[in-house]
């Protein structure tokens, strides 16, 4: 299975941004990396290099490469309404993503590696596939041997901070309600210059 197994916090550095979350190199060089570093002189970019670098940030955010973005982009441009927001919405309902957003795994790839594994069910039935997207109402829990491993068991599920998901702790199970709305999604991302890229 495909995916990035680079140094993040050089990719963190480059966006200026702790995209994979809290990071000590980070916040020690929170600039561009480079032999040169902070003394480097920068030209200013164009268009379509700001354009490249917002959608370079969303790949790296989400941990998708670029044919699996680009089908998520096609996929957003055959649904009603602004392609920006439902593609970001499609982001956010991918299962790794959401079993994230839960709290049953503290990274994104932490997630991805916990539903390749067979850890994770979709409403009962067992889904391996990190893309999955979830439908509003989706019940997401775990094998009843998976349940038990010390990392899900000790994970502070919950997701409340994320009106799109609930947690029940009696049946220590989570819900997709439905998909959120662009205001709720906290990521940094401008969808807009995305599309401009795509569009030309």
């Amino acid at each position: 299975m495909a995916r990035y197994t680079g140094s993040k916090s050089k990719i963190a550095r480059k966006f200026g941004e702790a995209i994979y979350g809290f990071d000590k190199a980070f916040e020690k060089k929170n600039y561009p990396p480079g032999q040169h570093g902070q003394n480097r002189r920068r030209k200013v970019k164009s268009d379509y290099a700001v354009q490249l670098m917002e959608k370079q940030k969303a790949k790296y955010t989400y941990g998708i490469l670029e044919k699996q973005f680009r089908n998520l982009y096609k996929e957003a441009t055959r649904k009603k309404g602004i392609t920006g927001e439902i593609l970001l919405q499609l982001l956010e309902a991918r299962l790794d993503n959401t079993v994230y957003r839960l709290g049953i795994a503290p990274t994104r790839p932490a997630a991805r590696q916990i539903v390749s594994h067979k850890h994770v069910t979709v409403n009962g039935k067992s889904v391996n596939i990190p893309s999955y997207t979830l439908k509003a109402g989706d019940v997401i829990g775990f094998r009843a041997k998976s349940a038990k491993m010390e990392i899900i068991a000790k994970a502070p599920k919950g997701g409340s901070e994320f009106p799109w998901l609930e947690w029940d702790e009696k049946s220590d199970t989570g819900k997709f309600l439905d998909v959120p709305e662009r205001d709720k999604i906290p990521e940094k991302i401008r969808e807009q210059l995305i599309v401009e890229l795509y569009s030309k």
